[in-house]
């Protein structure tokens, strides 16, 4: 245990951000660098060893939070480093992105403010690869077997990484044009600046993963050429069927898909664009959806210079506090959250849906009219005479993800089974009825959280390994019908 009293003694202390009349001029990490080793120690020792870790289960990659908690709070950092990479390959990821479920479930959490877990992992790794301690892990024998990965989001990289280090020779396919899927082209720069994702690639490379941008499995090359070209194939396209909005108006121009949107603004700081395509500058902005896509939404218009923006939710505002009744502990609850750009400014309205869009004479969206809801008999319902318009210039949709993509084939010329909800099917070895072909993440899963993908990427990497070499060293799978609690 790293400090008997130290949850008596250390209050909850977190990531300082910087001003946002700062941070608001550039797309850096919101947060002040260097501003969390001083207090990380103390912070550490927060953490009460507890009988029974729940914060264990309240990760789906199983991190063994305890552990590196008492090495951080000795400041062995190698050592805290090691035990972070024995159940997660890319912590700096997670520690950035992750809305932390373990912190939901973290025992001290029951009647006191739970341990920064997700402050302490982000630590850990930035001072890992600060002191040179992340280095590739190049096998010592080839398998002789070869694996195509189809993706290269989260779960792509954690099965490519998994099977190199396995020793097999892999490819990862990606459509776009630079690797990192969602974490390259859907998180904005200012939540996870890309050089994490640059090095982590550099570090893949030189343990003997190949990657092969601008090619799409289905279109470019057919899933069936695919499949005999390797022993083995990893599905880890996502779940990128973005839900629509099929209300009047949708045709005007300056409504856009929220991954239409916030790529441009990741291409501007890739140095593709000047000025994104979809500019929010000078525009009232309407984001429909009020999840943490939406939230990339509105960070990205208050740095584009948006005259106004709002953010519209169908669902109630959720409570300040958990509900011991319908969300007990240890369960992930849904609570109000104020995320990064949301104390940068705009408006949140909360049980109102969308009826219709309103344009200019040239086809320009100008106008959202919407009416609050309420849950009648178990139903949202429109209330009368609640109807109103707000003014709306550029409109986002963020309303999430409705499956993979079955536009370019790759599902149909595999031949795969769907579930029934549409994802693709697969076995408790994370195998689909296409023998030798795995599927992992979002495309098998649906939409989810980073850490369930990576997760996912490491247990179908299992299932491949074992299904190539008849056995595997590699950890254990988790079940691909354990939702768990806090998706």
């Amino acid at each position: 245990m790293a400090d008997p009293k130290g949850f008596l003694n250390h209050g909850r202390e977190v990531a300082t951000s910087r001003p946002v009349d700062v941070r608001l001029k550039d797309w850096n990490e919101v947060y002040v660098p260097g501003s969390l080793l001083p207090i990380i120690s103390k912070q550490a020792s927060r953490c009460m060893d507890c009988g029974i870790p729940f914060c264990h289960n309240g990760c789906p990659l199983g991190n063994l939070i305890p552990e590196w908690n008492d090495y951080a709070y000795r400041e062995d950092w190698g050592a805290a480093s090691e035990r972070l990479h024995a159940t997660n390959n890319f912590p700096e990821f997670t520690g950035r992105l992750c809305p932390a479920p373990c912190e939901s479930a973290c025992v001290l959490g029951i009647n006191q403010p739970p341990v920064t877990i997700k402050n302490v992992e982000v630590s850990i790794i930035d001072k890992a690869w600060e002191t040179g301690d992340v280095a590739p892990q190049i096998p010592e024998r080839l398998s002789g077997k070869t694996v195509a990965v189809i993706g290269s989001g989260p779960a792509g990289l954690a099965a490519a990484q998994q099977l190199t280090r396995a020793g097999h020779t892999v490819a990862v396919y990606e459509r776009a044009d630079r690797v990192g899927g969602l974490l390259r082209y859907g998180i904005p720069e200012f939540k996870m600046e890309k050089r994490h994702i640059n090095r982590r690639i550099e570090q893949m490379r030189a343990e003997g993963t190949r990657f092969r941008t601008g090619v799409e499995i289905g279109r470019d090359l057919k899933a069936t050429d695919l499949k005999k070209r390797y022993d083995a194939v990893v599905i880890a396209a996502g779940a990128t069927t973005a839900r629509d909005l099929p209300v009047p108006g949708r045709e005007l121009k300056g409504i856009h898909q929220a991954m239409e949107y916030l790529p441009l603004s990741n291409k501007v700081q890739e140095g593709d664009y000047v000025t994104s395509p979809i500019s929010a500058q000078g525009k009232h902005v309407v984001v429909i959806g009020g999840g943490d896509t939406g939230a990339d939404c509105v960070g990205t218009a208050h740095r584009q210079g948006a005259a106004s923006v709002t953010q519209l939710e169908i669902m109630p505002r959720p409570g300040d506090e958990r509900n011991p009744v319908t969300q007990p502990w240890p369960t992930f609850p849904m609570l109000y959250k104020v995320t990064s750009a949301h104390e940068e400014g705009g408006e949140r309205v909360y049980a109102v849906s969308t009826t219709h869009f309103e344009g200019d004479e040239d086809g320009n969206v100008q106008w959202l009219h919407l009416t609050e809801v309420e849950f009648v008999e178990g139903r949202l319902t429109p209330q009368p005479g609640t109807e109103r318009k707000i003014p709306a210039q550029l409109v986002t949709l963020a309303m999430g993800f409705t499956g993979t993509d079955r536009d370019n084939g790759l599902v149909e010329q595999f031949g795969l089974d769907l579930d029934e909800r549409g994802n693709i099917a697969r076995d408790a070895d994370f195998q689909t009825n296409v023998p030798g072909v795995f599927v992992a993440g979002d495309a098998g899963r649906g939409q989810s959280l980073i850490v369930w993908a990576i997760a996912e990427g490491r247990s179908a990497a299992r299932g491949c390994d074992r299904f190539l070499a008849g056995t595997s060293d590699l950890p254990a799978p988790i079940r691909p019908t354990d939702r768990s609690l806090m998706v």
